[in-house]
């Protein structure tokens, strides 16, 4: 398994209804930058940093993009960790739920209206001085609320969003103190259809372990498959998905890629388009703007 060359991770979102998405930019470990991302035009916006953890795979965005739902930690006094709604590319919280532990945390969007929180019942206080407006229920996540890691946040949220779980896959080696923890042979594979051409194209996510020494939580691989010509390998890479319009984004040593769609035809992987580098930034202290301390109009 060849490793990727940058220590800096990228993982996205994509709203549902509309181009934007929130990119999590993670490195040093300890250290998060929100990014908000238009998928139309290609311009980033950079939020605010934390020096903490976020669980990015237990996080989602609304509908629309406008509001997003993360679960973080910092393991210190007086809350350790939580789960919080802001408005990207801001965390600052405009509702706030002590969690206290690693276990579940954070949710769902199940509308513009309503959010599935995992939190177990004792956890579903919202802190002293939130309040939620009148039009945002909140319910419980699951069978199980307030357990799990990243999954079943992570796996639920791939299924809503159109990814197929195609291969189980089968533990091949556990060894806590080995380069890799854990590795699957064969890959435990996801697939996604083209949203314009499912019969022509569709995007392959494939894990091959967890706990890299020195690398990524997640090994993952993607791969372009064109049913009517060879798959192509993106390789190693943090995150891939197909945008509104079509094309392929992808994260990969800390940049962000577009592979274009023109049409019927997705371009070849070695077109490419680097949108933006993003392994360079520094953490910098950032206070939210205004209109990101309140909830939005509608």
């Amino acid at each position: 398994m060849q490793r990727m060359k940058s220590h800096v991770r990228l993982y996205v979102i994509l709203a549902r209804r509309a181009p934007v998405g929130v990119v999590f930019r993670r490195g040093p470990t300890k250290q998060v930058l929100l990014i908000a991302w238009n998928t139309n035009d290609d311009t980033l916006e950079s939020g605010q940093w934390l020096k903490g953890r976020i669980y990015e795979r237990r996080c989602d965005l609304s509908p629309e993009g406008d509001l997003l739902l993360y679960f973080a930690a910092s393991y210190r006094k007086p809350l350790y960790s939580w789960s919080a709604i802001s408005r990207p590319p801001y965390l600052t919280a405009l509702a706030l739920w002590p969690k206290g532990d690693g276990w579940g945390g954070g949710g769902h969007f199940l509308s513009h209206t309503r959010i599935a929180l995992n939190h177990r019942s004792s956890e579903m206080a919202l802190g002293q001085g939130f309040s939620l407006p009148r039009r945002l229920a909140v319910q419980q996540f699951g069978d199980h609320p307030g357990w799990g890691e990243d999954d079943p946040i992570w796996s639920e949220r791939l299924r809503r969003d159109g990814w197929i779980l195609i291969d189980e896959g089968k533990l091949a080696k556990r060894e806590w103190k080995a380069k890799v923890w854990i590795e699957f042979n064969p890959a435990r594979r996801f697939r996604k259809p083209h949203p314009a051409l499912p019969h022509r194209y569709a995007l392959e996510m494939a894990i091959l372990g967890l706990k890299e020494k020195d690398g990524p939580w997640y090994l993952t691989e993607h791969f372009i498959v064109r049913y009517k010509d060879a798959t192509e390998s993106i390789g190693r890479s943090d995150w891939a998905d197909w945008s509104h319009s079509g094309d392929l984004l992808f994260a990969q040593d800390g940049c962000l890629f577009r592979v274009r769609r023109r049409g019927d035809v997705l371009a070849s992987l070695d077109t490419k388009v680097k949108i933006a580098d993003l392994s360079s930034l520094a953490f910098e202290a950032r206070e939210a703007p205004e209109e990101a301390r309140n909830w939005p109009a509608k």
